[in-house]
């Protein structure tokens, strides 16, 4: 007979019980018909209290428990975690209330999530860090491995996918896939499920002409560096839609927008436009004044895998890229 293993009591593994999460979308009728709020001035945008809305979803829970699911970072507007009871809700919103526990939250000085749900993930990495570990660099700390190690204490089961990727020295919006469908979705209809791509630089000189468009075909030799290139056997077709925002102070802003997604694409087009981006001394840059490569991935657009709605985030300009050029308003 087979000796049983002994086991201190209480020390058997509790089996993993998922948090039960309560899921709305705000719709268009919900607004007029149980808004409690009036908004000051009477002439604001039609809207309803998160609070008030969650009352109104919720009538089988105490009002003292609903207060605590806030109180306690428990609910989520939009994938993000919020305690602010008088948010005003659209119809489209979507809100969840983890009924179990409060969300759990991302705590890293190097990426930080824009947005989560069960399906994606989008969040703004910073420069400096790999998007994903490569064969040369397989003990360092990356995006990926973050945001896995985050997924792992909110479900032991959870994976994460790799969607697409930033250069280690691009900062910015990046997403990926929390499961294979999701990501296989993406991946296969990617030039049709992203709908715009926008990345601002700081690139020394002043482009001339100020906007325009790059159209090469990209290859890459033995060390790794990315060229442009006449012969179609060799390369592959990179197209780039640049426009000057602001030039000062020896350096320009630029805001890109990318029809093709090959590597180290933008770094390559400004280096042949003779206006390398600052920083970046593998593609002809003379300077660092931000002692970075200076590009950001500004707008993230997308046709969401699951729902099929249009997701679309952005970031502001980085400050240092507009002290750089000696300010810069949006505005003007």
């Amino acid at each position: 007979m087979a000796k049983q293993l002994r086991t201190k009591p209480g020390a058997e593994r509790a089996p993993f019980r998922p948090d039960v999460i309560l899921r709305f979308e705000v719709k268009d009728d919900i607004i007029p018909a149980t808004a409690a709020s009036e908004q000051e001035g009477g002439d604001s945008e039609p809207g309803m209290r998160l609070l008030d809305y969650l009352f109104a979803m919720m009538p089988d829970r105490k009002r003292v428990t609903v207060k605590d699911y806030l109180k306690h970072n428990q609910v989520r507007v939009n994938g993000n975690t919020t305690r602010q009871f008088d948010q005003m809700l659209r119809p489209g919103d979507m809100v969840e209330v983890n009924a179990t526990r409060e969300f759990q939250t991302l705590d890293s000085k190097r990426v930080s999530i824009v947005y989560e749900d069960d399906d994606i993930l989008v969040v703004n990495k910073g420069y400096g860090l790999l998007s994903v570990a490569s064969d040369s660099n397989r003990k360092h700390e990356t995006a990926y491995s973050i945001l896995r190690d985050y997924l792992k204490r909110v479900d032991p089961r959870q994976k994460l996918f790799i969607v697409h990727r930033l250069d280690q020295h691009t900062s910015g919006l990046m997403m990926f896939a929390k499961n294979a469908a999701a990501k296989e979705t993406m991946q296969h209809n990617w030039n049709n499920m992203v709908l715009e791509r926008r990345y601002v630089a700081v690139v020394e000189g002043r482009p001339d002409p100020a906007e325009g468009t790059i159209d090469t075909l990209l290859a890459e030799n033995s060390e790794h560096v990315v060229y442009s290139t006449d012969d179609p056997a060799a390369g592959k077709r990179a197209v780039t839609q640049y426009r000057t925002l602001r030039s000062g102070q020896g350096y320009s802003l630029v805001e890109l927008q990318l029809s093709t997604g090959r590597k180290n694409q933008i770094r390559v087009h400004m280096h042949d436009l003779g206006c390398p981006i600052a920083g970046d001394r593998k593609y002809g840059a003379e300077s660092s004044p931000m002692h970075r490569v200076a590009l950001h991935a500004r707008t993230l657009r997308f046709v969401h895998p699951t729902t099929r709605r249009d997701m679309n985030f952005s970031t502001a300009v980085p400050t240092a890229f507009a002290k750089c050029v000696g300010g810069y308003n949006p505005k003007n």
